[in-house]
């Protein structure tokens, strides 16, 4: 063999030599791709790695998070884009009633968009006005005088001594009646038909960080967690007087755990939101303003790892997955109700979707095995009647708060997310729908106008959005993780 054929075969040799040595690195199970890395920098990644039960339900987070990413947020993503859930009805004017509006958010992100007239399907607006006087329309002289009774059936004749007219003053009051009837079991303050309400389009205005923050906002969460303040003691009062403060929940009873794993998971879902959708860079064009928003895994990292929340963060974390078993549970209860709902809009074919889309997305939701258990909650006899109705005005109280909010944009989302909680919370405890499910109302052919039992459209629509909000969060979770690791 030749010198240059000896100096081939060498050079061929080497590089199948080192060929082979670094397919042996990174096979490696104790170094290269492969390789684990070092536990204690393992467990500063991969804090929000979670695992385990839930606590207080019967399902851990493997379970929620497959469930979740598979099943639940590919319909909601598919679903809230459509009319009747995307045209929000809110005040955003409200002015805050603890203390003086002095924190306006001025950064242009903050601002909401407003929608045309135009783009608000005819449907949406007829049916509004509708829902609005449907509780108190059989006081009302139209509904006297369309009874639609036969001859056969008129006994005026019969009973003509008697004075059956009804003054203005006391229609007036049986109107004020069947609204206070009907409010009387909200967990949250209506106001979308109050004097400076406005449909809200929520696809022009979607939620993500808008540099909102500083003192304002901390005041906003502040204030909400001392809600959970029950029994007013000045022990109790310290205890929540910050959110970041370390909580030894074994020492509370369960319906003070659950209002504040509630509260914080709400909180927990807000953040990742905005930290999912963070306001990366921005344009100076005053007349165009644009952003570009991403996620920022740093920021996730400062607002949930142990390391900057004094080893509170993973369970903040655990607690987005509590309320999030909270509203499915109270989509499934509901569910029966929900599916005999038209969600009108006017426009036929798209009506028609959302309703098999609604009735494929709850037989999903009840085939869940490990549903949460409200039973458990408020079973303690004579006393437990003053704590339901303590959870109610606390719960009164946040959706109050949250009309403090500085940025509208903030409020909107706010807003919609506690209207949505507060309206799970009805489903859960209202002894309406659990006296109307017992008597097979739901079963029957045709319905009344004006069942014992119904959810408003703003209600409907802020709950599916919640809950959205919801399965958003614990989709990006994973998003995170995957960058953590």
């Amino acid at each position: 063999m030749s010198a240059r054929g000896t100096r081939k075969v060498q050079r061929n040799l080497w590089a199948s030599l080192l060929a082979l040595l670094v397919i042996l690195y990174w096979a490696d199970p104790t170094g290269g791709y492969f390789a684990a890395l070092d536990e204690t920098e393992t467990n500063k990644n991969c804090f929000c790695e979670l695992e385990g039960s839930i606590n207080d339900c019967s399902c851990d987070v493997d379970t929620v998070d497959h469930f979740n990413n598979m099943k639940i947020f590919p319909r909601l993503q598919s679903l809230l884009v459509k009319n009747f859930f995307r045209f929000y009805k809110v005040n955003l004017r409200q002015e805050c009633p603890f203390w003086p509006d002095d924190s306006r958010c001025a950064m242009r992100f903050c601002q909401v968009e407003n929608c045309e007239e135009q783009s608000i399907p005819q449907g949406i607006k007829d049916k509004g006005d509708h829902k609005e006087r449907a509780a108190a329309f059989k006081y009302t002289r139209e509904a006297q005088s369309t009874s639609g009774c036969s001859d056969a059936e008129d006994f005026d004749s019969a009973l003509g001594f008697l004075d059956t007219s009804i003054s203005d003053q006391a229609h007036r009051e049986f109107e004020l009646w069947a609204k206070h009837d009907e409010a009387e079991e909200d967990f949250c303050i209506v106001d979308d038909h109050e004097e400076g309400s406005q449909y809200v389009d929520l696809l022009l205005n979607p939620e993500r960080y808008t540099g909102y923050r500083g003192e304002s906002a901390h005041r906003i969460w502040k204030s909400i967690y001392l809600e959970n303040c029950f029994g007013g003691n000045n022990e109790t009062a310290n205890k929540f007087s910050s959110y970041v403060q370390h909580l030894d929940l074994r020492n509370v009873c369960l319906e003070q755990r659950a209002f504040y794993r509630i509260i914080s998971g709400l909180h927990s879902s807000i953040n990742i939101h905005l930290c999912s959708k963070y306001l990366l860079s921005e344009t100076k064009d005053f007349l165009d303003p644009q952003g570009v928003w991403g996620p920022n895994a740093q920021e996730f990292k400062r607002r949930f790892s142990p390391e900057t929340t004094a080893g509170e963060g993973p369970h903040w974390l655990r607690n987005l997955y509590f309320i999030y078993l909270v509203e499915l549970r109270a989509l499934a209860k509901a569910a029966p109700y929900l599916r005999r709902e038209d969600y009108y809009t006017g426009i036929a074919e798209e009506d028609e979707e959302v309703k098999l889309a609604i009735n494929d997305l709850l037989s999903v939701i009840e085939s869940f095995q490990s549903h949460f258990d409200e039973n458990a909650l408020f079973s303690s006899g004579i006393a437990s009647i003053k704590f339901k109705s303590d959870y109610k005005e606390k719960f009164r109280n946040i959706s109050r708060i949250m009309s403090c909010v500085g940025c509208d944009k903030c409020k909107l989302w706010g807003k919609l997310q506690t209207q949505g909680l507060g309206t799970a919370l009805k489903i859960l405890y209202s002894e309406k729908l659990n006296l109307a499910t017992e008597s097979g109302l739901w079963d029957k052919p045709h319905i009344e106008a004006d069942p014992i039992f119904r959810l408003s459209r703003p209600e409907i629509v802020a709950l599916f959005n919640a809950f959205g909000r919801l399965s958003n969060s614990i989709y990006e979770m994973e998003n995170f993780r995957r960058v953590l690791r």
